[in-house]
């Protein structure tokens, strides 16, 4: 990885610029560093600079980049489709879960948090689907869902529910999909008021999720380049 300095100080002036432009306070979104595929080295380069949010979307590469790197005070995510089988892992760890899509996944880090006597913070991950459907789905439970989900969660022990992820359909204006999923979260906070994170944009759409109300952004690409051979 070249010039990591550059890249984080592009990123962040990105980010201020799309504040300014929203309206919203400076510092309001949260960088969270997406270092999938690259090695712990190139995470430990990014967090001397000052980056402190780290997010993994493969179970095992996070639980072993932690392991390699237990000597930062580091704060990690966990944005991919999370098996249950590696859950309790997941959820020792002390990661924030952002891909939380269904109840029995829910069961699982709540136990496991309850367990370690951590409480885990999560998010919901939502299917926004395409403008009209014609999108398939890339994860997460569907709007309808949310809000039994959303009860569920809040009822757990072990978790605090913090508020939504999404991911924007390919193949089209990231905008109204992120304003689809503003208009869910609004919706969540009227019933739960401590579910005011919204987790949403990466490299390509970071400005349409700033727009939108996201509090926190998944970049990695413009971070940290093009991904190498994927980490099994």
């Amino acid at each position: 990885m070249e010039a990591p300095e550059q890249h984080l100080r592009a990123v962040r002036e990105r980010i201020t610029a799309a504040e300014r432009a929203a309206g919203r306070d400076p510092g309001s979104v949260r960088l969270i560093a997406v270092g999938k595929t690259f090695p712990a080295e190139a995470i430990r380069r990014v967090a001397a600079l000052g980056q402190a949010d780290f997010g993994e979307n493969r179970a095992q590469e996070l639980l072993t980049k932690a392991g390699e790197l237990a000597d930062l005070p580091l704060q990690w995510h966990f944005i991919g489709q999370l098996q249950r089988n590696k859950a309790a892992a997941v959820a020792r760890l002390g990661a924030v879960v952002h891909s939380v899509d269904r109840r029995s996944l829910a069961e699982t880090l709540d136990r496991a948090a309850q367990q370690a006597q951590r409480p885990l913070d999560v998010l919901l991950q939502v299917d926004l689907g395409g403008p009209e459907g014609k999108e398939a789905a890339r994860g997460g439970a569907t709007p309808a869902d949310v809000p039994v989900l959303a009860d569920a969660v809040a009822r757990s022990a072990g978790l605090r529910l913090r508020g939504l992820m999404a991911v924007a359909p390919r193949g089209e204006d990231p905008r109204p999909a992120f304003d689809r999923l503003a208009a869910l979260a609004e919706r969540l906070r009227a019933d739960h008021p401590g579910a005011t994170e919204l987790s949403a944009g990466m490299s390509a759409d970071l400005e349409a999720a700033v727009a939108a109300g996201a509090t926190h952004l998944r970049i990695g690409t413009a971070l940290l380049g093009n991904r190498s051979v994927p980490v099994r």
